[in-house]
């Protein structure tokens, strides 16, 4: 008699746990490349540790959230920001007895792509690069093509679609326009929402950017801390969501209003306030600066590109700028255009 393997097991224990409408790991789409399954991980398990050893993920802690190069030392960096989703994506999977490792896969993925400065940089390339710049078709791209030496990561089709669809902007948190294919997916796409409209919220009282007193106070009908309106949004979802028979990850009604009222919020007093703007300013600079001047230095670009992006000088100028980290984009900036102090013995 055949002995299971772990990965047969586990694999087992979702078909027997989880629930009817979950992604089981054993039904995947599978991925963009064949390859042998492993004896102790299912495919999405190993689809996150494939995220968190990538390099991309390293350089989420130097990467701006909200505040650029922020000194202080309990500032949310991109990484923190991706480690606050998943925790609050795998509470609302567990409590709906969706796939945790799927959920956590897509959660630590989706912010691969992002620039150093934020949204500023995100601006600059969608101005400056031919075809526009969106930072979750950059996450997509950093997985597919560009980790592992040009390689890519080769994540399974559940993954990817979760990451190239978590980004909302300004919109409807719950569009069924651009909706993953999975629930896993749609719950990562909420809790990025609930994750940073409240922690963004915290660092800009923490900076002085913004006064308890300016904030709204129909905005803390659902909790005076950060903590309890995080717990009131994840609990809304886990309710309605299961209200509509698992079909879809939703809010009721006026959770919902209350936190597009948030997120309005952090736009106009925050994300496109007259402070961060002044400080875009002096990111747009840097980064259009170190842009051209790779367009005709590319021999200075890191080698580990693919071959395909060599005969595209601005493709492979974008990749490098987008993968900088606020520091290292700062440091380059230096070196290349500010004067350096001779040294003399």
């Amino acid at each position: 008699m055949l002995t299971k393997t772990i990965r047969e097991q586990t694999e087992e224990i979702e078909r027997q746990v989880l629930h009817p409408n979950a992604c089981l790991s054993s039904e995947s789409k599978g991925r963009q490349r064949k390859e042998k399954e492993d004896d102790l991980r299912t495919c999405f398990q190993r689809d996150r540790d494939r995220i968190i050893h990538s390099k991309a993920f390293r350089r989420l802690k130097q990467k701006t959230q909200v505040f650029l190069a922020p000194k202080g030392d309990h500032y949310r960096t991109r990484l923190t920001h991706t480690l606050e989703v998943s925790q609050i994506a795998r509470t609302i999977a567990r409590a709906l007895r969706l796939n945790e490792d799927l959920t956590e896969a897509i959660a630590l993925g989706h912010d691969l792509g992002h620039t150093p400065f934020g949204h500023a940089g995100e601006d600059v390339l969608r101005e400056i690069y031919p075809g526009g710049f969106k930072h979750y078709e950059q996450s997509l791209r950093v997985v597919d093509v560009l980790e592992r030496n040009g390689q890519g990561l080769n994540l399974t089709f559940e993954v990817r679609d979760g990451i190239v669809k978590h980004s909302k902007g300004k919109g409807e948190i719950f569009s069924p326009r651009t909706r993953s294919e999975t629930l896993e997916g749609q719950i990562v796409r909420a809790s990025d929402a609930i994750a940073y409209i409240n922690h963004d919220l915290d660092d800009s009282i923490r900076a002085g950017v913004l006064k308890r007193s300016e904030i709204p106070a129909e905005l803390f009908k659902i909790g005076d801390t950060q903590a309890k309106r995080i717990d009131a949004m994840v609990r809304d979802v886990i309710q309605y969501s299961l209200s509509t028979g698992l079909k879809e990850i939703v809010m009721s009604g006026p959770m919902k209003d209350t936190t597009h009222a948030l997120k309005d919020f952090m736009y106009r007093n925050v994300y496109e306030s007259d402070i961060s703007k002044e400080e875009f300013k002096k990111a747009r600079k840097i980064l259009l600066d170190l842009y051209y001047y790779y367009l005709e230095h590319t021999d200075e670009v890191f080698k580990e590109f693919p071959k395909e992006s060599i005969d595209r000088k601005d493709r492979l100028v974008c990749d490098f700028i987008a993968g900088m980290t606020d520091r290292f984009a700062l440091i380059t900036y230096e070196r290349l255009f500010l004067p350096q102090p001779w040294l003399v013995l």
